[in-house]
């Protein structure tokens, strides 16, 4: 097939993006197909004509934004919906429910799936309570990914702070504040693969041993994306040793949230693992990061599949869910 590379260009310069577009892009050639790459930047009109002259059979997404629009994952799609492309990945809708943190809680719930307790503080209306909500309290954009504005000053544990990092969060980032019960214990990503009869992969632990004592052991933006920070040096991910009964308990939870969330193709489900094996999903990432030494890559590796078989794979499962004769 003839594939769009859909990405993320940061400048005017094409080759200004993030690696995992090459890898994605090699990866398809490997598995036979034709690719090019078509950069997203905040240029709709460039975006559109680039599309139409790439003339894909299949676009394979791995854009996240558009521009500084804090809802620019969503629209690419809808217009990806409105030229009557096809493509690998979430929606509109899948993407929506995705960044919309309380809303994705809230379908949790209806399937009894646990999360953290948590409480909304918007822009445009008055403070809500707390309500039952017990410290300490993790503090943090409402619809932000990729660890936007949260350091270690997320952690709050009085009234005080977390009003500091709620008025912080308005005017800074320009986003309404989550705030949820903190859970301390084992953090454990599960990739998801499929659709009709998604697959569980085996569970990711991020190692927090060599983490700044001073500090919550959490996935900073400083522990994601500062190559220099303590942090970033203080993480790992390793295969989580776990027993087996323990393993198939977070591979259905996964499961669970990935079918709550709708979420199609593929997937990575962000949980904690409490000292008393109790499971609670943080977050359901739609389309999550595809870097070949990504948690979800190196989970697919232990799962017997190649990097190269991952990305054509989820090319196979979006053909099938399409409908693509090719």
């Amino acid at each position: 097939m003839r594939i769009a590379v859909l990405i993320d260009q940061w400048s005017e310069r094409p080759e200004d993006h993030d690696p995992v577009a090459d890898q994605v892009a090699a990866a398809l050639e490997d598995g036979g197909h034709e690719t090019v790459l078509v950069g997203v930047r905040n240029d709709l009109k460039k975006l559109i004509d680039d599309l139409q002259a790439a003339k894909p059979e299949l676009v394979f997404n791995i854009s996240e934004s558009f521009g500084d629009h804090i809802f620019g994952a969503i629209g690419i799609v809808g217009v990806l919906d409105l030229l009557g492309l096809k493509y690998t990945g979430g929606g509109p809708g899948e993407f929506y429910l995705q960044q919309d943190k309380a809303l994705t809680k809230k379908l949790l719930a209806f399937d009894k799936i646990k999360y953290p307790e948590f409480a909304v503080f918007s822009q445009d209306s008055d403070f809500e309570t707390g309500g039952n909500l017990r410290m300490p309290l993790f503090v943090k954009p409402l619809r932000q990914d990729s660890s936007i504005g949260i350091g270690k000053d997320a952690l709050v544990d009085n009234f005080r702070d977390m009003m500091k990092r709620i008025i912080t969060i308005h005017d800074k980032i320009g986003d309404a504040a989550l705030v949820e019960e903190y859970i301390d214990g084992r953090e454990i990503y599960v990739g998801v693969l499929g659709n009709s009869m998604p697959m569980a992969l085996p569970p990711v632990e991020i190692d927090f041993s060599g983490f700044p004592e001073d500090g919550p052991k959490i996935m900073s933006s400083r522990a994601k994306w500062n190559t220099r920070s303590a942090e970033y040096k203080g993480t790992n991910a390793v295969m989580a040793d776990l027993p087996d009964e323990l393993k198939a308990r977070l591979q259905k939870v996964a499961l669970d949230a990935f079918r709550a969330l709708r979420v199609r193709d593929y997937g990575r489900v962000d949980m904690r693992l409490t000292p008393s094996g109790e499971i609670y999903v943080l977050e359901v990432n739609a389309s999550c990061y595809l870097e070949k030494d990504s948690e979800f890559a190196m989970s697919a590796r232990v799962a017997g599949m190649s990097f190269v078989q991952l990305v054509n794979e989820i090319v196979d499962l979006a053909v099938e869910r399409l409908g693509i004769r090719e």
